[in-house]
C-alpha cells in the first residue's frame, strides 16, 4: 500500500485557513474524534499552531502523520533548504512526514524545485515527498526528474467537478491523488441529491460526498472547526455507495464547478 494511504488511513484533517485558538481547538478535535493526519503548509501561516496542538493532543509521534507544503516564493535553491528548516522548527518535529511542493512554479520549469525536493527526503527531513496541483503533464515530467516515489499529487477533487482525466493520468504514472476541497467549500449542499442517497444509508450529504471521494481512489482532505462534524467527516468507513449511486453523482461532475483558478491563486497552471 502507498505510504500516504498507510500513514493516513485515508482520511487526512486539513488545517486552511485555520489560525491561533480555533486551529488548536479544531485540531485537537480531530485527534480526539481519531484522526491521525494531519495537513498544514508554508502558505497557510499555522504550521506552529499545528505542531503545539498536536504536542497538546497528546498523541505519540509515530502515530501521527504530518504533512507540510513548500511555498513556491520558497522554490529558489537559496531559499528552499531554509525553509523546510523553519517548518520542521515551527511544527517542533525531527522530520516532516509527507513533504509538498504546493504549487507549480508559475510558467517555469518543474524540474528544478523537484530536484530540492528530493533533496530534503535523501538528507533525512522528511519521510515522503509528493505534489499538489500537478497536471497530468506535470505529473509526468515528476516522474522521470524524480528517482524516488512520489507519494501523492494534491489537488481540489470533489463531485461538481470531473476530475477524470487528472485521474486516469495519475494512475498511469502511480501518483495517488489526495483531496482538498472535499466539499466544494460548501457547494455540494445546494445538490439535494447528496442528502437524498445519504438517507438511504443513515448518513448526511457530506459523508456521502467524503465517501465518493474515497471510492473514487483518492483520499480525503476534511476540515471543520465544529467538533460534531469533524467526527463525522471521520466516521465514512462503515458504508459503501453501491454502482447505482456512484454512478447518479458522477453525473453531477458535469456541473464543472472549479474553486481554485488562476484569478483565485497566481501558482494555479492551465488545469487538464
Amino acid at each position: 500500500m502507498n505510504i500516504y494511504f498507510e500513514n493516513t488511513n485515508q482520511r487526512a484533517f486539513g488545517t486552511f485557513p485555520l489560525k491561533g485558538d480555533g486551529a488548536r481547538a479544531a485540531i485537537i478535535a480531530a485527534a480526539e474524534a481519531g484522526y491521525r493526519a494531519f495537513d498544514t503548509a508554508q502558505m497557510y501561516g499555522n504550521e506552529a499552531e499545528t505542531g503545539a496542538a498536536l504536542k497538546e493532543s497528546g498523541l505519540a509521534r509515530d502515530d501521527i502523520c504530518v504533512t507540510t507544503k513548500v511555498h513556491p516564493d520558497n522554490f529558489p535553491e537559496d531559499k528552499f533548504l531554509a525553509s523546510v528548516e523553519a517548518s520542521i522548527k515551527a511544527l517542533d518535529i525531527d522530520v516532516i512526514d509527507v513533504l509538498l511542493l504546493h504549487w507549480p512554479p508559475i510558467g517555469g520549469d518543474v524540474a528544478p524545485p523537484l530536484r530540492l525536493l528530493e533533496d530534503c527526503l535523501k538528507r533525512g527531513m522528511t519521510r515522503n515527498i509528493g505534489v499538489s496541483n500537478y497536471t497530468v503533464s506535470m505529473l509526468r515530467t515528476a516522474v522521470e526528474v524524480v528517482d524516488a516515489p512520489l507519494v501523492t499529487n494534491q489537488v481540489e477533487f470533489h463531485p461538481l467537478l470531473n476530475q477524470d482525466k487528472l485521474l486516469a493520468g495519475a494512475a498511469e504514472v502511480g501518483v495517488p491523488l489526495s483531496s482538498y476541497c472535499s466539499v466544494a467549500r460548501g457547494e455540494v449542499f445546494k445538490h439535494p441529491e447528496f442528502k437524498e442517497i445519504g438517507e438511504a444509508y443513515g448518513k448526511s450529504a457530506a459523508q456521502v460526498v467524503l465517501r465518493w471521494i474515497l471510492q473514487k481512489g483518492v483520499s480525503v482532505n476534511t476540515m471543520s472547526t465544529k467538533p460534531e462534524n469533524i467526527r463525522a467527516n471521520f466516521d465514512i468507513m462503515d458504508f459503501t455507495l453501491s454502482h447505482v449511486d456512484m454512478t447518479r453523482i458522477e453525473k453531477i461532475t458535469g456541473t464543472g464547478h472549479r474553486i481554485v483558478t488562476q484569478d483565485l491563486v497566481p501558482w494555479a497552471p492551465d488545469w487538464d
